[in-house]
């Protein structure tokens, strides 16, 4: 089953139904993938509660943008959400090669795909279908595996 996503909304809304179908489900693994996350409503607090509702220890979210630093001014509960759960929670951010190919995604094998194909008119789908969580899967391993840590959940001054 696939539903479509046309505009900015209907994204920011399947995000938001999104977090709360994983948390609901228990997917043991979760993985994000944008730029910056500038439109992904990672601050609602429906989105934390779901996320915190997920978050237990056998479990990983693993995240990937190019940068942090708007991430980090713009969402400050999910921040905090994530300082709270770094057992949890990894972030990366991409090789140099890799940098002009980052997906938009959110996959939680078991539970769902959501993918925002067009970033300009907001076009994407969400998808239950195993095939299309295996096949994003696969393609945000083969990212990873060329990635770095990035975003530490604390820094420590001397």
């Amino acid at each position: 089953m696939n539903r479509l996503i046309e505009s900015r909304a209907e994204f920011r809304a399947a995000v938001v139904q999104a977090f709360a179908d994983i948390a609901v489900a228990g997917s043991r693994e979760v993985w994000m993938c944008d730029d910056d996350f500038s439109d992904w409503p990672l601050d609602e607090p429906s989105v934390v509660q779901h996320l915190s509702q997920w978050a237990v220890a056998h479990r990983t979210c693993t995240v990937v943008a190019l940068h942090y630093d708007s991430l980090a001014h713009r969402y400050p509960r999910w921040v905090q959400w994530r300082r709270q759960r770094a057992h949890v929670v990894q972030c990366r951010t991409p090789d140099e090669a890799d940098r002009h190919h980052l997906p938009c995604v959110l996959v939680a094998p078991g539970t769902l795909t959501l993918r925002l194909v067009d970033r300009i008119q907001y076009r994407g789908s969400v998808s239950v279908d195993a095939a299309d969580v295996l096949r994003e899967r696969d393609r945000l391993d083969a990212l990873l595996q060329r990635s770095i840590e990035a975003f530490p959940a604390s820094t420590l001054g001397l």
